[in-house]
């Protein structure tokens, strides 16, 4: 059990009740959200293959948020109280906030592209990039709609949307990350921060009992939404050797215990740092939870003929609350080789920052190491391939290693 001189006192809680109401709130809800018509579902394949489009070259990103670009507003994180958060803030306009500046129109659905997403930051790919992804998508978010597809935040769902984008270029690339809501990813965040900061207890061996639960249904998810695409593709009129399919992992937002620069008692960890993990979770999350779900899609690239990009270890080191890493204050600006590269359990501090939805994912600096992952992979013709980090340097440092 936890430590009990990590217990929660009425005289302690205050600025935990704050991150507890945005645990709560993590979940990412999709029934309800306002649903646009589904598109028709694409025409029949014609009795011989149809021509490749000519129009130009495209790298098109499929999925939820870990490649929408979630959490690109945030060069690197800060418990200060400034406007701009210490110049973390890329949305901060002079006078307020402005998130529009980062994801654009999609701010106000809750999509979340941002400008610095891993299909635009592989810009030596093809000459159209193209973010279709969605915050919150689960696999049925990106099946065709004649094929039990759903709409998400008032989008057709987007296998449907892909479509679209074959027939009007030369598709060379698409790049897929989906499964983690099927598994049900911030509901596991949001119980283990309620662990952390109420219950006393640890989360992992129930939420490893909910991975083994879902796993086989998510990923034959996964496996059904890489046979839409190459669907949609062949309708288009290309056949496989016209464009390369890869699927992509989920990197660990949070260090293993031994790597946390701040203690598991006391509440420098949830109020400052934003990680709000007991360590044996914490443990649990990167060494467990991150490869088992990893090897998982790793086989079902390997079942459907896609190349895998394995992202598990491409934070370690610029982890949130990291031993590597610092916030800066208003004496440190943010810094690619010193700054977290993932985004705090924003909740926690005196008032929110930002979203609450952007908690957890590859920040602005994960989002440029991304991209260079991406690029380097498409100089790859064939294999899977881990992308990692080198330590001290920006994205350039980012180096490939086949699996």
């Amino acid at each position: 059990m936890p430590e009990n001189g990590s217990s929660i006192t009425r005289s302690t809680r205050r600025p935990a009740r704050r991150l507890l109401a945005a645990a709560l709130a993590l979940p990412l809800t999709v029934a309800g959200l306002a649903v646009a018509a589904p598109a028709s579902a694409a025409p029949a394949a014609p009795a011989a293959r149809a021509a490749v489009p000519s129009g130009p070259t495209a790298s098109v990103a499929l999925g939820d948020s870990y490649i929408s670009g979630e959490a690109g507003r945030w060069q690197g994180n800060s418990a200060g109280g400034s406007a701009d958060h210490n110049g973390t803030d890329r949305a901060w306009n002079g006078s307020s906030a402005d998130p529009s500046l980062v994801y654009g129109a999609t701010a106000a659905s809750g999509c979340d592209r941002s400008d610095v997403s891993e299909v635009l930051g592989a810009s030596t790919v093809a000459r159209n990039r193209i973010n279709l992804a969605c915050s919150g998508a689960v696999t049925a978010n990106v099946f065709r709609a004649a094929d039990g597809g759903q709409s998400l935040k008032g989008e057709a769902p987007q296998a449907d949307q892909l479509a679209s984008v074959a027939r009007q270029n030369d598709v060379k690339l698409i790049t897929l990350s989906i499964g983690g809501n099927d598994l049900g990813f911030s509901g596991i965040i949001s119980d283990c921060v309620q662990d952390y900061l109420i219950w006393n207890s640890y989360c992992h061996d129930s939420a490893q009992s909910q991975i083994d639960s879902q796993l086989p249904t998510a990923m034959a998810g996964v496996g059904k939404a890489v046979d839409e695409i190459r669907a949609v593709m062949s309708d288009a009129g290309y056949a496989q050797s016209d464009y390369r399919l890869v699927l992509q992992s989920y990197p660990s937002p949070i260090p293993r215990s031994a790597e946390m620069r701040y203690p598991e008692s006391g509440w420098t960890r949830s109020d400052t740092g934003g990680c709000p993990f007991w360590n044996a979770d914490a443990d649990w999350a990167r060494d467990s939870m991150v490869p088992e779900i990893s090897k998982a899609l790793a086989g079902v690239a390997a079942a459907k003929g896609a190349q895998f990009l394995d992202l598990s270890n491409m934070l370690q080191g610029r982890e949130v609350c990291s031993t590597a890493t610092q916030q800066p204050t208003a004496g440190s600006v943010p810094s690619a080789t010193t700054s977290e590269w993932a985004r705090f359990l924003d909740g926690g501090l005196n008032t929110t920052q930002g979203v609450l939805q952007e908690s957890m994912h590859p920040n602005y600096y994960g989002q440029a190491a991304l991209g260079s992952c991406l690029s380097q992979l498409w100089a790859r013709p064939t294999g899977n391939y881990a992308c990692d980090n080198t330590a001290g340097q920006d994205a350039s440092g980012m180096y490939l290693t086949a699996e």
